[in-house]
Parts: C-alpha cells; structure tokens; sequence
C-alpha cells in the first residue's frame, strides 16, 4: 500500500480504542489488533484495504521478532544461571551499602544494557536492592526509581526488543543505535541517582521485613562466568565498527546465551533456560505483531502529514517529530518496544526526508520511548511495583521522576543530533 487511505481521526479514534482496552485489562495484542480494524474502518478504509494495512504493518515487524525471540535465549540464560544476580551483587558489594542507590542504579543499568529486558532486570534485582536498602534505612520508592532509572538509561543502550525494532525500522546497525546513546544513557543514570538521593529517607516508605524474600538460587556462578556471555555478545556486535565484519544480534545474542551456559557450567540445563527465555519473551513478540497492525493504519493515514503541517505551523524544526513522535507513542502504548516501534514505523520516512540522518532520528525516537512509558495501562508499571511490593498509589508518585530520567535521556540525545 503506497497510496494514504486512513483519516487522521481514524488512527487516533482506533489508538484511543486499543488505550481503553488495555486499561480495562483486555489483553494488549487483541486490544491494538481491534483498535486498528476499528480505526483502519472509521478512517475511510473498506474492510479490504484495512485488513490488508494490518496485514502489512504486522509483515515488518517479522525481522524484528525473529531477532527479539533469538535475544531470548541470552536473557533467559542471564537470569536461570544467576548470572544476571551475580553481576547485580558483585556491584553492590564493591560499592557497599553508603552508596547503595549508586550501586543498584549500576547494577541495573548494566545487566538490561547487556540484553536481560527491563522488567526482568528490575526483578532480578530487587530482592537484593532491597536487602542492601533495608540495611541502609532507605525507602522503597528511592530503591525501586534507582532501578527504574538505571533500567532505562541501560534500555536505550542494550540489544533489546526496543533498540531490536528502532535499528530495524530505521534501516540501522543495531551496534551504531547502541553507541550513540551512551551519553544520554550516562546523564540519565546521574539524574537517576540524583533523584533517588532526594527521596531516599522518606519516613513512610521505609523497607521492613515483610519486604524482604529470599534469593532462589545460592549456588551463583562467578563474576567472569557470569560476565563472560554478555562480553561476547559486546564483541560480536562490535566487530561491525571495529573489523568491518557483520555479526547479526540473530545470530550474536544466542550465542553469548551458550557461552554464559558453558562458563557457568549449566549446559545440561540448556533446554529448561531456553525455555524459560522463550516463555519471556514470547508476551514481548506477541505485542509487536499486535503494534504492528495500528502501525499499518497510522503509517497510512494522514497523521503524520498533519503532525508535519502542525510543527511547521509554529515554526517548530522537523527534527522534533522524532522525541514527540516517540513520547505519544510510547504513552499511547505505555511501552518503550511498542511505542519506539510505532513511532518509527510510521515517521521514519518523514524524518529521512527532512535531511535527518537516520541515526540521530532513530536515537531521538528511541530515547524519546522512554518519557512516558511507565503509564498503569501498560505491564511495566505492574511488574516493577509488584517486584518491591509497592501499592498502586505509591507506585503512581513515581512517574513523574520517571518522565523527569526519561527527558533527560530525550534531551541529551536531541542536543547531539544538534551539534552533529
């Protein structure tokens, strides 16, 4: 489909219908399948031409899902091996508990930049962020933002489904979208401990023993053996800047899956981790498929012609359809992966065209995701206060602090692009 079919009212009713859905708990991939039937249909579309723009949206995100299913199997290993919990202890442990936010926002930036997903990041340490936390008398909302925090500044820099699907639709090396955001990425976890500092001895958020769970697996590997997957997944991707020699993350993170089996000597468990990997991830691919389809119709509906007329009306430059583009999306969705996937879907053309290298546009987009992704109609907001037994309540005082790391990572990416 070349040709713009669907009204702008249409993609946005269809958006707002998939929104309600969700918040009703409707499950997210049947919510965004039916919010763009429904849209594709009020938008002008006959029911050929919609299904047929669903069809066509869920079709590009095929290489995407297929990189994000084979991430799976690093991921799971991380985590079944206790790799992930290792390298989350060692770091508090070097840096002790005066400064355990520092060392939970690094911990947890580091293993969601080495390709364990964010929400199981957050979860995986937890229940040691919180031993260290009771120890040192900080609040809950100081230790859940600083793994929030560090979780976002390691998103935009990691092999995950998010960069996965940037890199994709902008046509990137996944590697080149890894590096560019390691700056904004650095600023986003100082404002990230900065802000958990703040609140760090509110009175009635302190951790107490009811909080507190034991850690499943004992035996944890060592350091290196838990390092050593996520090191040669690093490498192999990196060879692409260094050696002019192409690894695809398809082929690259799988393999840093088998390397963390055989350094931690679990290859007799391989089946079971990869299973556990898949069962992870699958949500995830399922999610795409359905983001996919509303991304069909709003690719093909006046939305972003008007968004364009609009920022031009006010004399705004066009680079900002990037970081706005990725804010909507991601709040839209409440998801860093859906709302970067849609958002770069549907204007990277745009952005290309404007003389914005696809790069910058792709990182503005990406960073952009991660503002207002953390809204209760998503996953993310249950999972990461469900991890420290936080009440919806107090999980909702969060956001804004969250918004607040989210722009910091926006902003510092913009101001690349500017001075590029």
């Amino acid at each position: 489909m070349n040709n713009i079919t669907f009204s702008t009212i249409g993609a946005l009713i269809g958006l707002l219908i998939s929104i309600i859905l969700i918040i009703k708990n409707f499950h997210a991939t049947y919510s965004l399948i039916i919010g763009a039937l429904i849209g594709g249909l009020i938008g002008g579309g006959s029911l050929l031409t919609t299904v047929s723009a669903m069809v066509e949206g869920a079709e590009s995100m095929m290489s995407s899902v297929l990189r994000i299913m084979t991430s799976g199997i690093l991921a799971g290993c991380l985590v079944k091996t206790g790799a992930a919990e290792k390298i989350a202890d060692t770091i508090i442990k070097k840096f002790g508990e005066k400064k355990a936010i520092v060392a939970i926002a690094i911990s947890t930036m580091i293993i969601c930049a080495v390709g364990v997903f964010i929400d199981i990041s957050i979860i995986t340490c937890a229940p040691i962020a919180l031993s260290v936390g009771k120890k040192s008398k900080l609040s809950k909302s100081s230790i859940l933002l600083a793994m929030i925090g560090g979780g976002k500044a390691g998103n935009v820099i990691s092999p995950n489904p998010n960069t996965i699907a940037t890199a994709e639709a902008f046509k990137l090396n996944i590697t080149s979208l890894m590096y560019v955001n390691i700056i904004p990425a650095i600023c986003a976890l100082l404002v990230t401990i900065f802000l958990a500092l703040k609140i760090s001895k509110k009175k009635n958020d302190i951790i107490n023993s009811n909080d507190l769970e034991t850690i499943k697996k004992n035996n944890l590997p060592s350091f290196f053996s838990s390092i050593v997957g996520p090191v040669t997944v690093i490498l192999l991707l990196a060879l692409r800047p260094i050696a002019k020699i192409s690894i695809d993350p398809l082929i690259a993170l799988p393999i840093g899956g088998f390397v963390c089996l055989i350094a931690t000597k679990e290859t007799k468990n391989t089946k079971e981790y990869v299973n556990f990997g898949f069962s992870k991830i699958i949500n995830v691919c399922a999610l795409l498929i359905g983001t996919g389809t509303i991304a069909g119709i709003i690719k093909n509906s006046t939305l972003q012609q008007n968004l364009i007329n609009l920022i031009n009306t006010f004399n705004f430059p066009e680079f900002l359809i990037a970081p706005i583009a990725g804010i909507l999306m991601a709040a839209a969705t409440a998801s860093t992966t859906a709302g970067s996937t849609i958002a770069s879907q549907t204007f990277s053309k745009s952005l290309i065209d404007a003389n914005i290298s696809a790069l910058n546009a792709g990182a503005m987009i990406h960073s952009a995701a991660t503002v207002l992704d953390s809204l209760p109609h998503g996953s993310f907001f249950h999972a990461t206060g469900g991890s420290v037994k936080m009440s919806i309540q107090d999980r909702l005082k969060l956001i804004p602090y969250e918004a607040i790391i989210g722009l910091t990572t926006t902003i510092i990416s913009i101001i690349i692009y500017l001075i590029s």
